[in-house]
Formats: structure tokens, C-alpha cells, sequence
């Protein structure tokens, strides 16, 4: 499976300031913040170059790394990582319906609306690429 590189400011929830702190630290796509943070060492240094709280740049790390799946990119990755899934290992080891009863939920506490949430395809789809890029 092929994994998507997307460009840092298309992250959701990246505000303009802190889009301009990775550019100055001359990460712009979604990989190279991959392949930046590879280890708790990395991802500490390139906190304090950035000037952002570790959890922040853990975030940022996650909904990467979440991004790289086609069927999940930058659209979706937001709203695995608030329905509780930091990662493509942990998403491929979660169950289809109960993540799609998670989102469900998180949809209508925060955004009020049921439709909004993805068909049980989609998230089956998510699962099934996660499973196949865990076991390359």
C-alpha cells in the first residue's frame, strides 16, 4: 500500500503560527515530521526548536502518521484522533463497529449531528488499510 505525504499546513486544527514554526524548521510535509520524530529523543528536540509543548508536537506526530493512510488522509485523521485512535498500529488492531460507535458518539457530543459521521464501509476500510500497512 502506498502511504500519502501531504503538506504540513494541510493538518487539521494547524493554526497559521504554528504552521510558520514548522516551515522555519524546515518541516513542511507530513513525512518529513515523520521521519523527524522517529524516537522520544526526536520528538523532544524538535519540541523545543518548534517552541511547543511535547503533547502539542505528539499531536501533530499523530494525525501524521494517521494521514499516511489513502482512504484516511488529512479529511478523516482529525476525527480518528478525537475519537480516541493515536495510530495506524492502534487502528488496525480496533474493531470496526466499536470504532464506528466511538465516532458515532463523538460526532453527536461535540458536533450535535449523526450524519456526519462515516459509513461502517469507510471506517472498514480504514481498518483493512491499517491492518495491511502494519503487516508490510
Amino acid at each position: 500500500m502506498q502511504t500519502c505525504n501531504w503538506a504540513i499546513a494541510e493538518l487539521p486544527g494547524l493554526s497559521l503560527p504554528e504552521r510558520e514554526k514548522f516551515q522555519t524548521c524546515g518541516i513542511t510535509t507530513t513525512q518529513q515530521l515523520l521521519s523527524e520524530t522517529k524516537t522520544a529523543e526526536d520528538k523532544a528536540a524538535i519540541a523545543g526548536r518548534l517552541h511547543l509543548h511535547p503533547q502539542h508536537l505528539k499531536k501533530w506526530v499523530a494525525l501524521a502518521d494517521l494521514a499516511q493512510l489513502p482512504s484516511v488522509g488529512c479529511e478523516y485523521c482529525g476525527v480518528l484522533l478525537h475519537s480516541g485512535i493515536a495510530s495506524i498500529s492502534q487502528l488496525a488492531k480496533t474493531p470496526v463497529h466499536r470504532l464506528h460507535r466511538q465516532i458515532l458518539r463523538m460526532e453527536v457530543a461535540t458536533m450535535q449531528r449523526q450524519d456526519l459521521c462515516p459509513s461502517v464501509d469507510i471506517v472498514q476500510r480504514w481498518v483493512r488499510e491499517a491492518q495491511s500497512s502494519v503487516v508490510r
